[in-house]
């Protein structure tokens, strides 16, 4: 009787031990970054600067469209802003009346932001800083802005929609 050999299973290509082995990573550095910045409670607020632009709105608008209550319009500094860590977003007062809202997420290395001062949104991690007024990279080594975030602003209070 003729044993017969399975037949072997060829080894994985160097190429792509290579990129499972970049894949795990990078995904646990993407984890390890966004997780260090939980020191506070649900938000945090800066008094110094203003945050960046973009989705943000500064009409007033109906009430029953639904959404999150993230704070009254006297909670965000004139020239600052406010970090809501639970809600992923960072709303501004660049200038008198006017909110802007921006996530919180850096994009370079998705760390949460962690300040709001002297004209820029800070990220702790690799110190990237956003503008103020529109979100753009002011410092990189981010080199995309931050992503705005849609709000409505009915009388005295701000709503994330």
């Amino acid at each position: 009787m003729t044993s017969e050999l399975p037949h072997p299973v060829p080894a994985p290509a160097r190429r792509t031990v290579v990129a499972a082995v970049g894949a795990a990573g990078l995904a646990a550095a993407l984890t390890a970054c966004g997780s260090g910045d939980d020191s506070s409670d649900s938000s945090s607020s800066t008094q110094a600067g203003a945050n960046a632009s973009g989705g943000g709105s500064s009409s007033s608008s109906g009430s029953g469209s639904g959404g999150t209550v993230l704070a009254k319009t006297s909670d965000i500094p004139e020239g600052g802003g406010t970090i809501f860590k639970d809600q992923g977003v960072v709303v501004t007062q660049p200038t008198a009346g006017t909110y802007k809202a921006f996530s919180s997420k850096c994009t370079h290395a998705g760390c949460a932001v962690g300040s709001v001062a002297n004209g820029v949104i800070h990220c702790p991690c690799h110190n990237s800083e956003f503008s103020v007024e529109d979100g753009s990279v002011k410092k990189g080594p981010a080199t995309q802005p931050l992503p705005a975030e849609q709000i409505t602003v009915s009388g005295d209070s701000i709503t994330l929609t």
